[in-house]
């Protein structure tokens, strides 16, 4: 057992990593419920019965603000799938496994990026590998 590398994380980490997924896949629910909500409720800002010059500013900041509204919903909904994806990886028991290098990933990385499914030396790979295509 002494030299020997560790290839999977045990069913109590793996206990560990799905609650800490759980918590997370709660608050970015509950945090895209009630952007959502907010999104739906800003429609009408009250500037009905202002100056035109005035609509025309509010109408070119709403644009700006529903454009990065959406950018905002589209991050939280791919961090919910992410998060989702990294539940399923705890029930297969490859969980915390690097797609590029195979190695387990460090749990203090899983503990902060639960949903990652790169060690910093699989994204370093990957960087490197860019960098000779450019």
């Amino acid at each position: 057992m002494k030299g020997e590398v560790k290839k999977r994380y045990s069913m109590e980490e793996r206990k560990e990593f799905r609650k800490l997924i759980l918590e997370k896949l709660k608050k970015a629910k509950k945090d895209l419920s009630m952007f959502q909500e907010s999104f739906s409720d800003n429609k009408n800002n009250g500037t009905d019965d202002t100056y035109f010059t005035f609509k025309a500013f509010d109408e070119g900041s709403e644009t700006l603000s529903k454009e990065q509204n959406a950018q905002i919903l589209k991050h939280l909904q791919k961090f919910i799938n992410s998060l989702n994806t990294a539940l399923i990886r705890v029930e297969n028991k490859d969980y915390g496994i690097c797609r590029i290098t195979k190695k387990l990933i460090p749990k203090e990385r899983l503990m902060a990026v639960p949903h990652t499914t790169l060690s910093i030396e699989g994204k370093r790979l990957i960087e490197y590998r860019k960098k000779l295509i450019n």
